[in-house]
């Protein structure tokens, strides 16, 4: 048999669920590709080439494609990055309305990951049987952010959204509780991915999804769910390019009156003075502020 393609969708121990024309099959790391990488570096979305073995139940991962992006998130000592989805066309992040109560600094924080890595990004805005979430959805669409209200209970405002994800491969991101997993479960039935219920003790979500899972979708695409966010550092990002990640800022930097403007104290600054007349939203330049504070402080990984 000749040697198949496939996209990954996701990775159990040391085997990994591959999606190909022949249908799902397992695979393994194979020669080359062990040595060069640590198991936990091939993730959902990754194009790999795929050899047959002798009993042709089990497949070897003998090469991967170049990435066209890839999303990341720091380890849990906070020095280096691991990554958690690759060529992905779409970042949808997830937040609800209420119960738990949305962060808007965190979804900024996403949103900037996002824009850091040129992939689309929009909201999704789930729980609105609970609360509609007007002023927020009214923050993000200022901000030039397309957003779709849901409530996956009670299977409002699904088919836009569903429309969207058609034949893309898109990623949900968001803290736990948010509801991405039902949502997925929602949008393509028999999924039976886990969810729990929010803990009534501490109103916050448990994290029930370990590791970024691919789906493929019936209509055609595929959906990644992701563990929930909780807290997201910045990386890989030059200060001076922050101001870029923010859509509503991006078309203001070149009316600055310094090129090396960071939108702090300096005169002549158009973002401040867009903050002032409304044009950009203060909380929105108060993010930026705290993300531009920890990218100038933020240890190297060298250090």
């Amino acid at each position: 048999m000749s040697d198949l393609e496939g996209t990954v969708l996701s990775r159990e121990g040391g085997q990994y669920r591959v999606a190909t024309s022949i249908g799902e099959v397992t695979a393994v790391l194979r020669g080359k590709v062990r040595r060069a990488e640590s198991a936990g570096k091939v993730v959902p979305g990754d194009r790999v080439v795929l050899e047959s073995s002798d009993t042709g139940t089990t497949y070897g991962i003998s090469a991967t494609f170049p990435r066209k992006n890839v999303l990341e998130r720091r380890t849990p000592e906070g020095r280096g990055t691991r990554p958690v989805a690759a060529n992905l066309d779409h970042v949808f992040v997830l937040t609800a309305t209420v119960d738990p109560a949305p962060i808007p600094q965190l979804i900024d924080r996403l949103l900037v990951l996002a824009e850091a890595n040129e992939i689309h990004a929009s909201v999704i805005m789930n729980k609105t049987d609970l609360d509609p979430g007007t002023q927020l959805i009214e923050r993000m669409r200022k901000a030039g952010y397309e957003v779709f209200p849901v409530s996956v209970k009670q299977s409002l405002g699904l088919e836009p959204l569903a429309e969207k994800l058609l034949h893309h491969t898109s990623v949900l991101v968001g803290p736990s509780g948010a509801g991405k997993s039902s949502l997925l479960n929602r949008i393509e039935p028999g999924l039976a991915l886990r969810t729990n219920e929010i803990s009534e003790r501490v109103r916050r979500g448990k994290n029930t999804t370990v590791s970024a899972v691919m789906v493929p979708l019936g209509q055609g695409g595929f959906l990644v769910d992701t563990p929930g966010y909780s807290e997201v550092g910045l990386w890989g990002i030059e200060p001076r390019e922050l101001a870029s990640c923010f859509p509503e800022m991006r078309p203001l930097l070149e009316r600055c009156h310094f090129a090396d403007c960071r939108h702090l104290t300096e005169p002549g600054c158009a973002i401040k003075a867009a903050v002032r007349t409304g044009e950009v939203a203060a909380d929105r330049y108060d993010s930026y502020q705290v993300l531009l504070n920890e990218l100038v402080t933020a240890p190297q990984d060298w250090e």
